[in-house]
């Protein structure tokens, strides 16, 4: 499963296709504080990148590959409290 979802964090396993943005949506919608651990994600769909985006989702953990962090640190906020 490309998103593993608990009680109050998602975490991102590999490559995150477009299939799971609507269930993305609806658990962020459904959680009070939720959190984002991206440090086993090697790819995500634009569609759920914009969901993260709209969310301003706290980030909890980035991924190791100092390329794709600073791609993603670029387009996710970094004022929620992120690692």
């Amino acid at each position: 499963m490309p998103i593993e979802y608990g009680d109050s964090t998602a975490i991102f396993r590999e490559m995150v296709g477009v299939d799971e943005a609507e269930d993305l949506l609806q658990w962020l919608h459904n959680k009070a504080h939720p959190r984002i651990d991206l440090s086993e994600c090697t790819h995500i769909h634009p569609a759920n990148l914009q969901v993260l985006m709209a969310a301003a989702t706290m980030i909890v953990a980035w991924p190791p590959d100092p390329t794709w962090r600073q791609w993603l640190e670029s387009a996710l906020p970094k004022t929620r409290g992120d690692l």
